[in-house]
């Protein structure tokens, strides 16, 4: 009877915790989902964020920046390869086009978090507020996934 209890009580949560890692929010035309991190061994190394941001609407808008009490200097980055170099410039602003969806994903534009304020455990979540020029601020929860995490698992959330 207690094992049944336990299988039963790990059917009702995993489908949860993954529904968790890839909630969304919306704000007007944007639908932002999916945010998440890396867990991080101490706060010396900056941690990044990633999510995905769509647009509904009929008009662009652009993504100017991040804020989270989790560091004290969120920045947008892009990741660029040159002549086999991998380099990650501040990005001042990016564009989400009117009817496209984009991702701050592993290998392109994401947030760096810079100058954390504790360490990233895996399991947490912490507060983004996301930047637009239109839709102004945007509030989602980031879910902290493991140190070798390669995204979301938004799939298996239904």
């Amino acid at each position: 009877m207690k094992r049944f209890a336990i299988v039963l009580g790990l059917a009702v949560m995993l489908p949860l915790a993954a529904a968790a890692e890839c909630a969304s929010v919306s704000a007007g035309d944007l639908t932002v989902t999916g945010a998440w991190s890396r867990a991080t061994i101490g706060t010396a190394r900056p941690a990044v964020f990633y999510v995905e941001i769509r647009n509904d609407g009929e008009t662009g808008d652009r993504l100017t920046g991040i804020d989270t009490p989790v560091a004290a200097m969120p920045m947008l980055h892009r990741t660029v390869v040159k002549d086999g170099v991998a380099s990650m410039p501040h990005a001042e602003a990016i564009d989400i086009p009117a009817g496209e969806t984009v991702s701050l994903a592993p290998g392109g534009y994401h947030g760096m978090l810079m100058e954390l304020t504790a360490p990233l455990a895996e399991g947490e979540t912490f507060p983004v507020a996301l930047r637009f020029e239109r839709a102004g601020s945007v509030e989602i929860d980031a879910r902290v996934l493991s140190i070798r995490a390669q995204g979301a698992e938004c799939d298996a959330a239904g």
